[in-house]
């Protein structure tokens, strides 16, 4: 692969990075250049409100969701001026956080599966930001087994409506969400993978109650969501009745995708500290073992940067996101903590320090730490991408599932 950019590439490039610079909010470039390891934290402003003003100026100019079709609020672009587009945004990528499920995991499921009368309402606003979505897959008793959910959809009886009772739990967003996609169990007769069904649900609707779940970062990213005698209309069903299972894939894969190329590693940000950190033998950048600790995530950092290349490749050529890139999640993740705790513990005592003002690099560090063990659980636990990549990927023999053929109502 030739990653030099063609003469067309080249050109849109310029295009790309004149309309940043002159649109650009320029105002946030100190505290988006201080936040990217910490989550998105503009001291003295509305977060949300930053996000949504360069969403919609990008979508008014046209530069969001730029693969997207034209007619569902995108640009119609290659993978390749996707890619160029997310160079040249920076540290404004920062801002598309509040999007990034929606627009990278909602959004491409609802293309695949809803009425074109449902994409043309729902998609265009979506990749505006005027409207936020989220996920609605994990539940409290299913741990990592996604199929193992409980939330119950049935029909109402003389009626195209459908009334949901149960819980989600770990939802991303879903406090400021106007939508979200939702992942339901319709007949549990059938072994867990059967007799599931997906559905858009309003986050406004009555019965829907959200509770935020309070971090130890001090963040409140994640949430409970209580729903009771919701009802969906049917026209709101993605794929047919029971073959939510099948649907929900596209949904994973794009968010596998999505978080193994998105995921900040933090090592940037470790090979920039640590050549102006003094250890107390000299410069840390001086220093064997930290030299060899650089060498070895360098090597990471490049596999990842050209494994999503991979995948961009794939995408460009009409194919749907496959298994493999649990490959990017997976290294991603457990690459982010080693890293957390090693600039931590570089620091000595001054690594537990939270406060910017007295030690910038160790607050930093540390709210990666803190926010890094969630990164391995988010989007599929490290022993189920291990799990996926051995036998979809490398096609080694199933781990054993006792569960796999009986009915979900007499399981445990």
């Amino acid at each position: 692969m030739n990653f030099d950019d063609t003469p067309e590439e080249a050109a849109f490039r310029a295009e790309v990075r004149a309309w940043i610079d002159a649109n650009a909010p320029h105002c946030l470039d100190e505290d988006l250049k201080k936040s990217g390891l910490g989550g998105l934290r503009l001291p003295g402003r509305d977060v949300l409100a930053e996000a949504k003003a360069w969403q919609k100026k990008k979508a008014d100019a046209g530069w969001a969701c730029l693969h997207w079709p034209k007619e569902y609020g995108g640009r119609d672009a290659t993978p390749i001026q996707r890619v160029i587009w997310q160079q040249e945004e920076g540290i404004y990528g920062q801002l598309a956080q509040p999007f990034a499920i929606g627009q990278g995991m909602c959004g491409p499921t609802v293309m695949a599966y809803a009425s074109e009368e449902l994409k043309r309402k729902y998609l265009p606003k979506l990749a505006s930001g005027e409207e936020i979505w989220c996920q609605l897959f994990s539940e409290p008793a299913g741990g990592s087994d996604v199929a193992a959910l409980r939330t119950r959809a049935e029909k109402a009886e003389g009626t195209d409506e459908w009334v949901i009772n149960g819980q989600k739990i770990w939802t991303s967003g879903a406090q400021f969400s106007d939508y979200g996609i939702l992942l339901t169990r319709t007949d549990p007769s059938v072994p867990k993978h059967r007799g599931l069904t997906m559905f858009i649900v309003d986050m406004k609707a009555p019965g829907v109650e959200v509770r935020p779940i309070h971090q130890m970062s001090g963040g409140r990213e994640f949430n409970e969501v209580f729903f009771e005698n919701v009802r969906i209309h049917d026209s709101h069903r993605l794929g047919a009745v029971n073959d939510g299972w099948n649907v929900a894939l596209t949904t994973l894969m794009n968010e596998r995708m999505s978080i193994g190329s998105r995921l900040a590693t933090g090592f940037p940000e470790l090979f920039a500290f640590v050549q102006g950190f003094m250890l107390p033998d000299g410069p840390a950048i001086d220093n064997p073992a930290v030299r060899a600790k650089l060498a070895d995530w360098a090597v990471k950092a490049s596999g990842l940067k050209y494994t999503a290349f991979r995948a961009i490749s794939s995408l460009s050529k009409g194919e749907r996101p496959g298994p493999e890139n649990s490959i990017g999640k997976l290294v991603a993740g457990v690459m982010t903590q080693d890293i957390a705790r090693y600039a931590m513990e570089l620091q000595d005592q001054g690594g537990i320090i939270t406060d910017p003002d007295v030690a910038e690099a160790a607050a930093l560090f540390q709210n990666l730490a803190l926010r890094s063990p969630g990164m391995r659980i988010a989007g599929g636990t490290d022993e189920i991408l291990r799990n996926i990549i051995a036998e979809r990927v490398l096609g080694l023999p199933g781990d054993v599932r006792v569960d796999k053929d009986a009915p979900f109502s007499q399981l445990r």
